[in-house]
């Protein structure tokens, strides 16, 4: 069966925002990760009970004062999380049109 050729477009189109879809779950996930590693070091600064702290600088550990240390990883906790609301209104943006492109490339199909 011969598709028409916007119909032919339209798929193309169609698999175009399904690879963007797909990479942007997979940078959402890469982002969740990060996410869960930075709670889980603020979990272990607040459960500690010395100042002893450290921190990676360019593949170094390094001591740290513990209350900034604190405040910056809450700082980046906070951008992560913009960052994934980001991603996942951009992924279902795009989600919501191809579910639509793909409606009226069936419908084009069916009526052919």
């Amino acid at each position: 069966m011969e598709l028409p050729q916007d119909a032919q477009d339209k798929i193309k189109q169609l698999q175009n925002y399904e690879q963007k879809v797909q990479a942007l779950g997979l940078q959402r996930h890469k982002v969740e990760g990060e996410l869960t590693e930075i709670e889980s070091a603020l979990s272990a600064l607040e459960d500690k009970k010395t100042k002893d702290v450290y921190k990676i600088v360019a593949n170094v550990m390094v001591s740290a004062e513990k209350e900034p240390l604190i405040k910056d990883l809450a700082t980046q906790k906070k951008k992560i999380e913009i960052r994934i609301s980001s991603l996942e209104k951009q992924e279902n943006e795009l989600r919501t049109v191809a579910e639509a492109m793909q409606a009226e490339v069936l419908k084009k199909m069916k009526d052919k």
